[in-house]
C-alpha cells in the first residue's frame, strides 16, 4: 500500500514539473514574440546633383563627301587613259580623250561656212545702205551668218568635251574600259570620290528633332574599331518622315587621313542637352505602378514611398524629375517587399559616378 501511494506521488511530481516547463517555454516564446518582426536591412544612397548628359543612340551610315560616276558626254572611241586606278586627281585635270576627228572636220567645215555667211552679210549691208537691196534680202543674209555661227560654237563645244576632265579633286576607283573602248554618254568610266571630308545620314525620332540644331558636335564609332570619331551637324531636313515618324540629318567630318571609307556603318552618338544639377538615382530603385514609377526614401527611420516623374534614361541610372530632393537618402537594393512607413535599417553606399559619358 505505501508503495502505490509513493508511485502515485512520484507520479503527480512529475506531470507537474512537466507542466511548469511548458509553462516556462510558452512564456519565453510570447516575449520573443512580442518584440515584433525583425526590420529589414537595405542599402541606401544619399541623392547629390550631378551634371548629365542627355545622348541618344543611332545608327547612321557614312557617305562620301562628292561622289560621281565618270561618264563620256560624246560618243567615240577612246584614244587616251591619262589616270590610275586608286590615285588622286585635280579638279579640271583631264582624265580621258576621246578620238575627235570628225568633230574637227565638221568644226573646219563650219568655220568655212561661218566666214562665207559673214562676208554675205558684210556684203549685204553695203547693199542695203546703198537701197540695192530690200530690208528683207539683208535680213535673211544676216540670219544665215548667225546660223553658221551657232553651228560652229555648237561644233566647237562638242570637241571641247572630248577631254573628260575631273569635276572635283579626288580619288579616282577602277576604271571599267580601256584604251580604244567605245564609249556612249551611258558608259560608266569610273567613279570619282572625294574622301577628305566624309558625311555621316543619320535619323532622328521626331520627337528629339526640336533638340538638335545645325551646329551640334557630335561623336560615332564605326563597327571595325573602337576609335571615336567626331562630325558636326550642318543640315537637317526640312520635314519628317511620314512613314518612320523620323527627321533625317546630315553631320560632316574631316577625313584627310584616310581612316574611313563611305558605305560603313556608323554608332552616332547624339547629344540632346546638359543638365548640370540632375538627380541621378539607379535603375534597380524605381518601381513600376500603375500610373508610373515610385520610389522609397528614408524618413525617421521609416521607408517613404514617393510618386515620382521620369526622364532620360541611361543603362545604370534614370533622371528623376519631380518628388526629390538633394539630400535625400533614397532605398536602392531590397526594396520591393517593402511596404509604405515600414521601419528600415539602411546600410549607405557611396555612389559611383553616374553622369552619362559625354
Amino acid at each position: 500500500m505505501k508503495v502505490r501511494t509513493i508511485v502515485y506521488i512520484l507520479l503527480v511530481i512529475g506531470i507537474g514539473a512537466l507542466i511548469a516547463y511548458r509553462i516556462k517555454s510558452n512564456a519565453e516564446v510570447g516575449a520573443s514574440g512580442g518584440r515584433g518582426p525583425s526590420i529589414p536591412t537595405v542599402s541606401g544612397m544619399v541623392l547629390k546633383p550631378q551634371t548629365f548628359k542627355d545622348n541618344i543612340s543611332i545608327a547612321g551610315t557614312l557617305e562620301a563627301n562628292e561622289q560621281i560616276e565618270i561618264r563620256s558626254e560624246v560618243s567615240g572611241v577612246v584614244e587616251s587613259i591619262n589616270f590610275k586606278e586608286g590615285s588622286k586627281v585635280s579638279q579640271g585635270q583631264v582624265l580621258l580623250k576621246v578620238n575627235d576627228i570628225e568633230l574637227r572636220a565638221q568644226l573646219s567645215k563650219a568655220q568655212t561656212a561661218k566666214k562665207l555667211a559673214s562676208e554675205n552679210e558684210r556684203r549685204a549691208k553695203l547693199l542695203l545702205e546703198k537701197q540695192a537691196i530690200s530690208q528683207e534680202e539683208y535680213d535673211i543674209a544676216s540670219a544665215d551668218y548667225q546660223s553658221a555661227s551657232a553651228e560652229a560654237e555648237l561644233i566647237e563645244a562638242q570637241l571641247s568635251k572630248t577631254s573628260l576632265r575631273a569635276p572635283f579633286s579626288g580619288t579616282i576607283g577602277l576604271r571599267a574600259i580601256s584604251k580604244g573602248t567605245y564609249v556612249t554618254p551611258t558608259t560608266v568610266i569610273a567613279k570619282l570620290v572625294n574622301t577628305d571630308e566624309l558625311k555621316i545620314t543619320f535619323s532622328v525620332p521626331e520627337k528629339y528633332g526640336s533638340q538638335v540644331k545645325v551646329g551640334t558636335s557630335l561623336t560615332f564609332t564605326t563597327s571595325d574599331s573602337k576609335e571615336e570619331y567626331s562630325a558636326t551637324i550642318y543640315a537637317i531636313d526640312p520635314e519628317v518622315d511620314i512613314t518612320t515618324r523620323t527627321l533625317r540629318m546630315r553631320a560632316i567630318m574631316d577625313n584627310r587621313a584616310n581612316k574611313l571609307y563611305p558605305g560603313a556603318y556608323t554608332s552616332v552618338q547624339l547629344p540632346l542637352e546638359t543638365v548640370d544639377n540632375a538627380l541621378l538615382v539607379p535603375s534597380e530603385a524605381l518601381i513600376p505602378v500603375q500610373n508610373g514609377k515610385k520610389i522609397f526614401i528614408l524618413e525617421n527611420g521609416k521607408a517613404k514611398e514617393v510618386d515620382v516623374e521620369i526622364g532620360a534614361r541611361t543603362g545604370k541610372v534614370v533622371r528623376v524629375l519631380t518628388n526629390l530632393h538633394p539630400g535625400d537618402t533614397i532605398l536602392t537594393y531590397g526594396v520591393m517587399a517593402l511596404q509604405n512607413g515600414s521601419p528600415v535599417q539602411v546600410v549607405l553606399e557611396e555612389p559611383e559616378p553616374l553622369t552619362q559619358a559625354p
